[in-house]
């Protein structure tokens, strides 16, 4: 079979069948899509002339071009992938990726805002709302959920109306493939949603169930909640990141400061491995020591 004929079959098999996150197919793609000009370089077109050398000549390349270590551990994970679907499909013969290892990612602590910085955010932005503004109270309510449930940025602007349950203070969400789960937030976020639905009105164009809209009247986009974001973000003093995920790494790394266990964060945030909600406690431990160095006569 044509290799680059099974990556389009193989692609379509990680939406269609496997439920992947559009984000995850997206990578994979542009990965293979990489892998498939690569191998033609080598003499390589048919699935049955792959092997692991060319798997690791591959990922040599991109290690020599600079690619970071988490593009190289991606790309590793969909050559894994595409190799074993060949396998289990009778498509080849063998596995031939199933040995192939990728440098381990570079594990930095998540950008953290304080909760003086977050008491600041929701102030500025509750200043706004009261003013009546459509936008600035949809913008409130959008920041007040991604922290008060940490959500991630594509499952905040996937929910429709129906999946907001006030009076029980929970919201229904999809999450990475596919699967649901329930999430509460508090008295704020449910204000802001109250301050926010009414004013909805006024910026629907069409029927749509979205619970947040944009300037024309359609679903909020991913593209118009980072930007909204990053421009509170951009004045607040830190670095690192300064997309919606600051916000999910805030909440989690509150929740464990304030005496959450890590069982119900990692059910909250939606991780398939405690070990990625472990992450939160390194991040809890140095705010710790940095709050011992500050504080302790001793430190």
């Amino acid at each position: 079979m044509q290799l680059e004929r099974a990556v389009q079959d193989f692609v379509v098999y990680l939406s269609a069948e496997r439920g992947f996150s559009a984000h995850t197919v997206r990578s994979y793609t542009s990965d293979l899509r990489d892998l498939v000009e690569f191998a033609a370089t080598r003499g390589v077109e048919q699935t049955d002339q792959l092997d692991l050398e060319l798997f690791r000549d591959w990922l040599w390349r991109g290690s020599t071009s600079g690619l970071a270590k988490s593009t190289l551990a991606r790309r590793s994970a969909a050559s894994r992938s595409l190799s074993g679907w060949l396998r289990r499909s009778d498509i080849t013969p063998t596995d031939p990726a199933v040995r192939l290892r990728a440098p381990k990612s570079d594990h930095h602590l998540p950008r953290v805002l304080t909760r003086a910085q977050v008491d600041a955010v929701f102030a500025d932005l509750s200043a706004l709302a009261s003013t009546g503004d459509v936008a600035a109270a949809r913008d409130l309510a959008v920041v007040e959920l991604l922290y008060a449930s940490a959500l991630r940025v594509s499952e905040l602007v996937g929910l429709d109306l129906d999946d907001i349950d006030s009076g029980r203070l929970t919201a229904r969400v999809i999450g990475k493939g596919s699967k649901e789960r329930v999430v509460p937030f508090g008295i704020p976020a449910q204000r802001a949603l109250q301050q926010y639905l009414p004013l909805r009105e006024t910026l629907i164009t069409r029927p749509t169930a979205a619970l947040f809209l944009g300037a024309r009247g359609g679903r909020l986009g991913t593209r118009a909640v980072y930007e909204l974001v990053a421009s509170i973000l951009e004045t607040i003093p830190g670095s690192g990141p300064s997309g919606p995920h600051t916000l999910r790494h805030t909440a989690a790394t509150h929740l464990l400061d304030g005496g959450a266990d890590l069982r119900s964060v990692q059910e909250m945030l939606g991780h398939a491995s405690l070990g990625t909600t472990q992450l939160y406690t390194h991040v809890s431990a140095e705010r710790l020591k940095e709050s011992y160095k500050m504080a302790h006569p001793r430190a």
